[in-house]
């Protein structure tokens, strides 16, 4: 049996994998939360890992707030970067290996082509920064890993993400300004965790760096159009394209992933 810690298991994408978990009878996980296992905290992780041996450690656990990110970058780096590094160490230590989830804004936008886990990274913003710091904390300290980096993450059921809002202020009967100034893939967390686990977990993939994603780019504004279609609520909401993106963090404005 793989034994599996799954870190940041309150937010959505581990609330997905809790969801998953009676689908995977030949794997046990150990959820925890961060207010359970806070990454930042070496003593913490020891601790954890002393415990118990693990295979696999799934990382969610993630600072993902890209606008108080700009404002507080040390609170992004604190857990995107030096609770990553701490993370790898310690799987290093218990020979556990490590499944790192990352993300699209490691890259400028700059590019017309969807990104290749070879083109160069360029993050525009603190919290891309943060993340590529983590990301390069992991190569460094491990030898074996997986980084799998995503992009416009959300879940139909738990979180805060752009597909609850829209459908939420949908029911609500409002109207929806959206922009169409970004592109990107959005990405539902049902697929990403199944391609864990499926792939990797109990799959042969080799050790490295990943995209994964559902596949269709798009614009914000044409998620939301989606998002409606999706609901049955096509026609009977007032959807604007708004050009004007307010954001105070730089944003790419293709983030395809290949």
């Amino acid at each position: 049996m793989r034994r599996i810690l799954v870190t940041g298991a309150g937010g959505q994408l581990g609330l997905t994998f809790q969801e998953l978990a009676h689908d995977f009878p030949e794997v046990s996980f150990d959820f925890k939360t961060s207010a359970a296992l806070d990454i930042t905290q070496p003593a913490q992780l020891a601790n954890a890992f002393h415990k118990r041996q693990y295979d696999f450690c799934i990382n969610c656990a993630a600072y993902t707030h890209v606008e108080d990110a700009e404002k507080y970058p040390e609170k992004a780096f604190e857990v995107n970067a030096k609770g990553v590094k701490n993370l790898a160490e310690v799987c290093r230590d218990h020979n556990t290996t490590l499944i790192h989830i990352s993300t699209d804004y490691v890259f400028d936008g700059e590019k017309e082509d969807p990104y290749t886990v070879d083109d160069k990274t360029n993050p525009i913003n603190e919290y891309g920064r943060s993340k590529l710091r983590g990301e390069e904390f992991i190569q460094e300290i491990l030898p074996n890993y997986f980084i799998i980096r995503s992009s416009w993450l959300y879940s139909k059921k738990y979180g805060h993400n752009f597909y609850r809002t829209i459908l939420k202020k949908a029911l609500a009967g409002e109207d929806l300004y959206v922009t169409n100034a970004q592109k990107g893939c959005p990405t539902d967390t049902e697929a990403l965790a199944k391609f864990i686990l499926n792939e990797i977990v109990l799959g042969k993939k080799t050790f490295g760096l990943y995209h994964f994603t559902d596949g269709k780019p798009m614009t914000w504004y044409e998620f939301a159009k989606q998002i409606l279609d999706e609901n049955g609520l096509t026609g009977k909401i007032n959807l604007v394209l708004d050009p004007n993106y307010r954001t105070f963090a730089k944003r790419p404005k293709n983030s395809f992933l290949s």
